[in-house]
């Protein structure tokens, strides 16, 4: 428990839930690194695709970047109406579902797991990008690098809400001020030179144009671009994590979140444009990423251009940090309407839904894994969720004026409308123009999760139909059981069970396995150790029934008899007493057999409603 308080901080009560609550302040960069960081690595996915039209690629990310930021502000004003009509925290799983219907709310929620997922690996794998750009040497250790830096961000989650906040402000704040001034500077310099600024640092020349600019490629840049939007959901999913009041709270946070993303993506486009700054080949020698040509261009290549870089890595790298506040709510809410296994709805010690977090944990390891840690790889998975689940909650909303009616409720109605269709025609785009590139992946996995959801939920209605008992207690036909003890010698293991044994019911039957190698059987003592001190005091004797087993078999035997007895013995309960050594330390479990273990799980598998296994534990004292 010492080494749990030191890593993860001592266990929270219910009622301290309150402490754990945070502000604007601390609210940026546990629901706004996502969104933030997209910064650095949506236009360069974006740029990337530009690189075989050479300079007029470049100039092409401005009218690019403006068409994302239109569609930014729509969803802007559509999530900041969802915030105030559910100030519960209404993510499009719960919007959608409470609107739309149960199946549009799976698909919401199956879009928004995969999305939060490949929100963690893309954000892990950006941030080792930018250390990669800035010191290639280490592009051979990538997936390394990838791994332990998710290690490090589920140990600081782990923590609780309050203390990841404290933890990620100086790096999120230490990010914004650089690329601030980064920008600032870099437009003064071009407003001075009439909008020839000379980079202090030349950037990578461009390499000539190998291809013809095409609508077709246009979608492909605005999909890719799109990424920027991502996280952009994160704060209506977690309004309750804010103190008091929580929508003003909320919402303000949002504000402040999506001003600074189009500061940044206007920022860099337009530098990007004056600078003549395009992508580089992520996988090809001398891999530089946009951010770090763009300081190196505006800043040289000093003190502040490491500390940009440190920043960008630290961020990008925390970024995931979105996905480990709101998967593990997500995954709760999905759970408490038996979708998922209701261990999602468990709150930890330091009141986290931490088994949300191992699974997102899990599935982000096995995505870096599979795809080396190289962001461009995951990028065409990765806008499909995010806009699908924004989509789906916009039409959700509008259902929702709709339905209610309050006062501006038209107005209100329109924007939520204009936000469904802006970003469900996106989503089109981006499922089409990534398809070839890997979006088929997530086309193909949200049904497949939705189809897995619908499994868990029939499991429990299964259940609840199964062991559902709207009557009284019933008093009919109840007797003592017959008890079945297995027993291999007498010991102090078998004397306990036969104690306990003697006190449930008068039948009791001892089973032994003779396998006829033994060198002492417990039938030599049964008489003088068993049946004599019962006879002296007047009690029924348990009948020893040996079974032969020519082939050493044990566990078998043993089965196939407390199944014969329950045939034999209709509308009677069977209990078996299996006496268990219980050791000290777990190595001590390697010097015995796990016989007890098997023979406890088998009965349980083969057994029914009337064969009842009872642990009679020996605990071995220290010695």
């Amino acid at each position: 428990m010492k080494v749990a308080d030191l890593l993860f901080g001592k266990p929270l009560a219910t009622s301290e839930e309150r402490g754990e609550q945070v502000g604007p302040v601390a609210g940026i960069p546990i629901f706004g690194l996502d969104a933030l960081s997209s910064a650095a690595y949506g236009p360069e996915a974006a740029l990337t695709l530009l690189i075989p039209l050479g300079l007029l690629g470049v100039h092409l990310i401005v009218p690019v970047t403006t068409a994302i930021l239109i569609l930014l502000v729509i969803v802007y004003f559509s999530y900041r109406q969802t915030i105030e009509a559910y100030p519960q925290g209404g993510g499009s799983y719960t919007v959608a579902t409470e609107n739309l219907g149960k199946g549009p709310g799976l698909l919401a929620a199956a879009a928004l797991m995969i999305d939060y997922i490949l929100t963690a690996a893309v954000g892990i794998s950006a941030g080792v990008g930018a250390l990669i750009s800035a010191v290639p040497s280490l592009q051979k250790h990538t997936l390394l690098i990838c791994l332990a830096i998710l290690l490090i961000l589920t140990i600081i989650n782990l923590r609780g809400v309050h203390d990841t906040g404290v933890a990620f402000m100086i790096p999120t704040y230490l990010f914004l001020g650089t690329l601030l001034i980064v920008i600032a500077v870099g437009i003064i310099q071009t407003l001075t030179t009439g909008g020839h600024p000379t980079p202090v640092v030349a950037p990578p020349k461009l390499p000539p144009a190998t291809a013809a600019l095409s609508l077709w490629l246009i979608l492909k840049v605005f999909a890719s671009g799109c990424t920027a939007m991502t996280g952009v959901e994160a704060v209506s999913n977690g309004v309750k994590a804010f103190r008091e009041p929580t929508t003003k709270n909320a919402r303000l946070t949002l504000t402040i979140i999506i001003a600074l993303l189009i500061v940044l993506l206007a920022g860099i486009a337009f530098l990007c444009r004056w600078y003549g700054i395009g992508a580089t080949d992520p996988e090809g020698p001398g891999y530089q990423s946009v951010l770090s040509q763009l300081t190196n261009a505006v800043m040289g290549h000093g003190v502040f251009y490491w500390v940009t870089i440190a920043s960008i890595l630290l961020v990008l790298s925390l970024s995931a940090n979105t996905a480990f506040a709101d998967f593990p709510r997500l995954t709760r809410a999905i759970a408490l309407h038996d979708y998922l296994p209701h261990v999602f709805f468990v709150r930890g010690r330091r009141l986290l839904y931490s088994h949300g977090i191992a699974a997102l944990v899990t599935l982000t390891a096995l995505l870096l894994i599979l795809f080396g840690g190289v962001t461009d790889r995951l990028i065409p998975l990765y806008a499909i969720g995010a806009f699908l689940a924004f989509t789906l909650s916009q039409a959700g909303m509008v259902v929702h004026w709709f339905r209610n009616r309050e006062p501006g409720w038209r107005l209100r109605m329109a924007v939520n409308g204009l936000g469904a269709f802006a970003t469900g025609i996106t989503t089109l785009v981006v499922l089409v123009a990534k398809f070839h590139d890997g979006a088929w992946v997530t086309a193909l996995l949200v049904p497949l999760m939705i189809l897995l959801m619908a499994m868990v939920k029939r499991h429990y209605a299964h259940v609840e139909r199964d062991t559902d008992n709207p009557n009284p207690l019933s008093l009919d036909g109840i007797k003592p059981p017959l008890v079945i003890i297995p027993i291999d010698r007498w010991s102090r293991l078998s004397e306990k069970a036969l104690r306990f044994a003697l006190g449930m019911s008068p039948e009791i039957i001892a089973v032994h396995v003779d396998s006829s190698n033994d060198e002492a059987s417990i039938c030599d003592v049964w008489e003088k150790n068993v049946t004599e001190p019962l006879q002296r005091a007047g009690l029924a004797v348990p009948q020893l029934t040996v079974l032969k087993s020519p082939y050493r078999f044990v566990l078998a035997p043993v089965i196939d008899f407390v199944l014969q007895q329950e045939k034999a013995n209709e509308h009677r309960q069977i209990a078996v007493l299996v006496p268990e050594l219980i050791v000290q330390h777990w190595w001590e479990n390697l010097l015995h057999n796990q016989r007890a273990n098997l023979l406890k799980v088998l009965l349980l598998v083969k057994g029914n409603q009337r064969i009842l296994v009872i642990n009679i534990p020996w605990y071995l004292e220290g010695h």
